[in-house]
């Protein structure tokens, strides 16, 4: 029998709560696998959970005490994944590869949260001594283990490699329908269906949409929670009142993943004090930085993300108790309104056309912002495989992500998704609830940053003409930096002498 056959065909590295569940992932899919963490109880333990899943039958996983037992645990050549954080800690792992011998046409696969541009140059910097591939992986520990949505880019020909691995392990969406096949058991598989992992690029492609992922990600929870602050402190609903709500906000256009775990959230009670948990949670938001990421990309790149940024600015806003606390015993706002069931029911109603509308509206900014910054890297990024891979298996699975599909299929090279007539209609026909919850929730004196940022978003991108001709006629007077005419050729500059009497006009 030939030495490679009795051999793992997977190595892993870092046992986390992600990287435990992947590593089940792959065994469930019949993929034998070494596996490796410094802190050798999370070996033991995960080889413990395979026993117990795999009612100790023949082992599917391989604990290894070091990086050299690792590589010789493994079929030639060798395919190595990486689940641990990003930054440093990729780099220590990659340097112990080379010190273990790993060879040139052996592949490391980072799996982690690492910033595209680490990855770029990763790429670049092993390349005489490994592959370094990546692959961005969302869905948190549930998709890790039942199916993810991945996102690989690197190298192509370690793409023909990894594909056959990471379309079994992928989350699936029904082929016809574009809805998630749900698969929640241990050993439970799913070979029908589309995968919900796809190439995505050349190196660091794959980790950006990621981060743009994350910053949608950010804007979508943001609104979710902005919705929720309406109904609890504006209307005065129960939680049990809101989830109720929400669940039946559940099964339309506003069907997702993010939607259905607030659901969850939201009737969860302390079993001590049968009080809501949510009540009891400290409302100070944590980040990791994707949503920041993003946030500086679209300044950098110069495309409009509002929604998201505001997203990221009510999470540092939140981390500022102590003063909120102390400027709501300072600061006013509106006298207190009444408000009866039947305008309570017409704010619920104008309130989910709100959130459906500027939920169009953060998506359309990820992927201007995508289209953008492909241009830029000469990615060459196709955006409709993008939103299917989003469909299942990833935080902002959602339903209509088969409408943005549907979006770039008729037009790959589609700029906005509000200018497709799909989601044009969608914005027309919902916009004046939209406006009414906006302006509701003004005079109520509740915050909603990202609803509202996305309209002026939307009001923004619809005007013809805004007022940036009188900002370039400030910044010519105090800095000359001249400005261009509507009724001169492209490309002529102009600048007002205001320093002199006669102000005169001059082409510079």
């Amino acid at each position: 029998m030939p030495e490679n056959s009795t051999k793992c065909d997977i190595g892993f590295i870092g046992l986390g709560v992600m990287g435990k569940n992947l590593v089940l992932n792959l065994a469930d899919n019949g993929y034998k696998v070494a596996a490796f963490d410094l802190d050798y109880e999370k070996v033991s333990a995960l080889i413990a959970q395979d026993a117990a899943e795999n009612q100790n039958q023949q082992p599917r996983v391989i604990g290894c005490s070091s990086y050299t037992e690792l590589l010789a645990q493994l079929k030639t050549p060798h395919l190595i994944v990486l689940s641990v954080p990003a930054g440093e800690v990729v780099d220590q792992v990659c340097q112990n590869l080379i010190g273990a011998g790993i060879q040139p046409d052996d592949i490391v696969i980072d799996t982690g949260n690492s910033l595209w541009t680490d990855t770029v140059s990763r790429e670049e910097k092993y390349r005489d001594n490994f592959i370094f591939f990546s692959s961005a992986v969302s869905g948190g520990e549930v998709g890790a283990r039942f199916g993810p949505a991945l996102m690989p880019s690197g190298s192509a020909y370690a793409w023909t490699r990894v594909k056959p691995i990471w379309s079994a392990i992928a989350a699936k969406v029904d082929s016809v329908t574009g809805k998630p096949i749900e698969r929640s058991k241990p050993g439970q598989i799913v070979t029908q269906g589309d995968p919900c992992a796809d190439y995505i690029g050349p190196a660091g492609a794959g980790h950006y949409v990621k981060m743009v992922h994350n910053g949608i990600e950010y804007a979508d929870m943001q609104m979710i929670c902005e919705a929720y602050h309406v109904l609890r402190a504006g209307l005065k609903l129960s939680c049990d009142e809101i989830a109720n709500i929400f669940e039946t906000w559940n099964e339309g256009v506003l069907d997702s993943y993010l939607m259905e775990i607030s659901v969850e959230v939201l009737r969860h009670k302390e079993q001590d004090s049968d009080q809501h948990l949510v009540d009891l949670i400290l409302d100070k938001a944590g980040q990791k930085g994707t949503g920041l990421w993003t946030a500086v990309s679209s300044l950098e790149v110069g495309c409009p993300a509002p929604t998201i940024s505001q997203a990221v600015y009510a999470r540092s806003i939140s981390a500022f108790k102590e003063l909120r606390g102390s400027a709501a015993q300072t600061l006013t706002g509106p006298m207190t309104q009444t408000i009866d069931e039947k305008e309570k029911q017409q704010i619920i109603n104008q309130l989910h056309d709100a959130l459906y509308c500027a939920k169009i509206c953060a998506y359309a900014q990820g992927f201007q912002l995508m289209k953008l910054a492909s241009t830029e890297h000469n990615w060459d990024l196709d955006f409709s495989s993008i939103a299917k891979i989003w469909r299942s298996g990833c935080i902002i699975r959602a339903v209509f992500l088969q409408s943005i599909t549907d979006a770039f299929t008729r037009e790959p090279n589609l700029e906005n998704l509000l200018i497709d007539s799909f989601f044009s209609e969608q914005l027309s026909k919902y916009q004046q609830n939209w406006r009414f919850a906006v302006a509701k929730s003004t005079m109520m004196g509740i915050p909603i940053g990202a609803i509202s940022a996305s309209l002026s978003y939307y009001d923004s991108m619809r005007s013809a003409v805004l007022p940036a001709n009188l900002l370039q006629g400030q910044r010519d007077y105090f800095g000359a930096h001249t400005f261009a005419r509507i009724d001169k050729p492209d490309g002529q500059k102009f600048h007002v002498q205001w320093s002199s009497k006669d102000r005169n006009i001059v082409q510079v």
